[in-house]
């Protein structure tokens, strides 16, 4: 189970990642000015679009590369992942926060700051990729 102290340490170990606020006061990590995770509280028509399958605590909102990639990250851990009619079309997933381990969070974060940073940046943070 991971928590908000877990993905701010996490988000902010990467390179030129920040916290700020968005959206009234819910926490958002950036890279150079681009937002890769947020909080995300789910809204009225949220939680009356999933019904029972709606977490009962806190959602992170992360980037993918793309729908695809969302899409195999739900079919894959159901259970932590998912979305909603709000993010149709738009490259980004739901955490179950209480559902996350940390390294999987650790991974996942990741790749959502890197699909935001600058290529050079990761490629000196990720040579590999």
């Amino acid at each position: 189970m991971a928590t908000w102290d877990d993905v701010a340490r996490l988000a902010l170990a990467l390179p030129e990642a920040t916290e700020g606020a968005s959206y009234g006061e819910a926490r958002s990590w950036r890279v150079r000015d681009k937002a890769f995770a947020w909080e995300r509280p789910l809204r009225q028509a949220d939680l009356a679009e999933l019904g029972d399958a709606a977490p009962s605590g806190p959602v992170l909102c992360a980037r993918v590369p793309d729908v695809g990639a969302r899409a195999a990250l739900i079919a894959d851990s159901p259970a932590i992942y998912f979305t909603t009619g709000h993010f149709t079309g738009f490259p980004a997933v739901l955490v179950d926060l209480g559902a996350i381990d940390v390294p999987e969070l650790t991974e996942l974060l990741s790749e959502a700051w890197a699909c935001r940073a600058p290529r050079r940046l990761v490629a000196q943070y990720r040579p590999e990729d």
